[in-house]
């Protein structure tokens, strides 16, 4: 049975339960874009602002953010009446609300993500999970409700909320599917999670279309509807077997991880994982316990920290959270007609390949996919801002800003990051000391699993 790596029924419905957590993080990603107008409306109702300035309102706010192209509403330099000065207040106040209504998740899923891998080892992977949910349901209530009540102030205490449950599930999913996957399929399985989010922020655009649910009427339900995932994953959790290499190394449960692993391979046989978990566990608990700082002063492991690092700050400076967030604002400035269909196009193209990028990542490597779609965003971006120049605004010229932070990445990644196509979490670690010119002897392949273990590099 040497070199089986099945794909069971129990092991795709245990990657496919999880991966609705990444759903969810997409789906609230993506679900406050397209009815941003309508939602401001509603705002500017809440708040009693006179119908004759909400025109003026609109058509600032609804083109402004403070990081990306703008068509300012246009007046005087200073106001001559008490009206202006009403009207520009006003104005302050919903551009603020909607910031807020956008930003509010990001600051919760930060400050959540210090905290998902802790609850992980604390609960287990799957109870950490159910316990996530409940965040989750909480935010999509309140915004499910918010119609009912202050809406500015339950939509964005609802998108802090589910921006928390974000941040603990954008480790716990990568973490519980890389500790299921059997070794040659970890990076392809890994990949779902990512799938996932992109499928999300699709649904969540064409479900917020005028016509579905991103009318005056029903926006809301828009809003909250990301309680049945939550509810439906909860549910499918209670079936699925815990992380073998959890109840192993971390709880010392031997009889508990083989029943796990016999569910997730299909067979009784399971000498082969057990007898590396037993050396992982074995190397563990030789090994000193490495605190934060120890991960950047020691020489052992300072190479492969700053690389993860560097990798997610990619990622997130790339200005691709910028797009999905404002795609429709940053459409509209450039003219389209019709935006809204143009962000849900955007949202297809990102899951096509994504999609794609499942049955590449074992044969081309994950450097190499890397370094083309860094590559393909620094051009991109130079575009976008050339694009947006041309109807004359200074707003658009942050995409030369992505761009010089994508290109310093590209040349990180191409100087710094070794491929990890195919080979063990020992070997890894060599290439990082190769790199960096250490000549300690290894003795944590489990440290880098941990540190690493949905193997994103």
């Amino acid at each position: 049975m040497k070199g089986r790596n099945w794909v069971t029924g129990t092991l795709v419905f245990a990657v496919v339960t999880a991966a609705l957590g990444s759903f969810q993080f997409g789906y609230d990603i993506g679900v406050i874009n397209a009815p941003q107008e309508v939602i401001i409306s509603h705002y500017e109702y809440v708040l009693g602002i006179p119908l004759e300035d909400r025109k003026a309102i609109n058509n600032y706010t609804i083109n402004s953010t403070n990081d990306l192209p703008t068509i300012p509403y246009l007046r005087d330099s200073t106001p001559t009446s008490l009206a202006e000065e009403e009207t520009t207040t006003s104005t302050s106040l919903i551009t603020m609300l909607w910031s807020l209504s956008v930003s509010s998740f990001a600051v919760g899923g930060m400050i959540a993500s210090f905290f998902g891998g802790w609850l992980g080892d604390q609960l287990g992977r799957i109870k950490a999970m159910l316990v996530a949910n409940v965040l989750s349901l909480a935010g999509a209530l309140l915004m499910g409700f918010s119609k009912l009540g202050p809406s500015h102030i339950l939509i964005i205490s609802g998108r802090s909320i589910s921006g928390l449950y974000c941040g603990l599930i954008s480790g716990l999913v990568p973490m519980y599917i890389g500790e299921i996957a059997p070794t040659t399929l970890r990076g392809a399985l890994g990949t779902l999670h990512q799938l996932a989010i992109v499928t999300g922020i699709l649904i969540s655009q064409i479900v917020g279309l005028n016509f579905i649910l991103g009318s005056h009427e029903q926006w809301h339900i828009l809003l909250g509807l990301s309680a049945l995932p939550a509810i439906l994953q909860s549910l499918l959790l209670l079936f699925c077997p815990e992380s073998p290499r959890y109840l192993y190394i971390k709880l010392d449960e031997e009889v508990k991880a083989k029943k796990s692993l016999k569910r997730l391979r299909g067979s009784d046989d399971v000498t082969k994982d057990i007898t590396e978990m037993r050396k992982e566990k074995e190397e563990a608990s030789s090994e000193q316990k490495v605190s934060i700082i120890q991960l950047f002063t020691n020489s052992s492991y300072r190479q492969s920290i700053i690389v993860a690092l560097m990798l997610h700050m990619a990622q997130q400076f790339s200005g691709i959270n910028a797009i999905f967030y404002y795609s429709t604002s940053i459409f509209q400035t450039a003219g389209i007609s019709q935006p809204v269909y143009a962000t849900i196009g955007v949202g297809a193209v990102n899951m096509v390949f994504t999609a794609i990028s499942v049955f590449l990542v074992e044969k081309a490597g994950r450097r190499s996919l890397f370094l083309i779609g860094m590559s393909g965003m620094f051009v991109c971006a130079i575009f976008m801002s050339v694009g947006l120049i041309l109807l004359k605004f200074c707003g658009p010229y942050v995409f030369f800003l992505f761009a010089g932070v994508v290109l310093a990445f590209t040349l990180f990644t191409f100087f710094k990051v070794p491929e990890t196509k195919g080979k063990s979490f020992e070997e890894i670690a060599a290439e990082f000391r190769k790199k960096s010119g250490s000549a300690q002897a290894p003795k944590a392949a489990v440290e880098m699993e941990f540190l690493g273990a949905s193997e994103t590099v």
